[in-house]
């Protein structure tokens, strides 16, 4: 346990952002797991619609710094190249 007042201080400001930055994750999750659940039932407005809800959820962690920013450059293309049509086998 914390002892003087500015380590008492830290340990409450930690614990607030703390909770935020769950709250920020577990919603983009649940946005995740919605748009695979669209992608994998092959419904692709559903998914389009869910693509575009993710990538804003991504956006606003990376901006708040919740998630590396490259973490969600790389999640939002790996997303994309899901949503995107499927060549034909040959």
């Amino acid at each position: 346990m914390p002892h003087t007042k500015s380590a008492k201080k830290s340990l409450r400001q930690d614990q607030k952002r703390r909770d935020r930055n769950r709250a920020v994750k577990k919603a983009l999750k649940t946005e995740l797991k919605k748009f695979q659940t669209a992608v994998k039932a092959g419904d692709t407005e559903t998914a389009k619609k869910e693509f575009v809800a993710v990538v804003k959820k991504l956006d606003k962690a990376a901006a708040r710094k919740v998630i590396h920013p490259n973490k969600a450059a790389r999640a939002k293309s790996q997303l994309a190249r899901q949503l995107a049509p499927k060549p034909a086998a040959k």
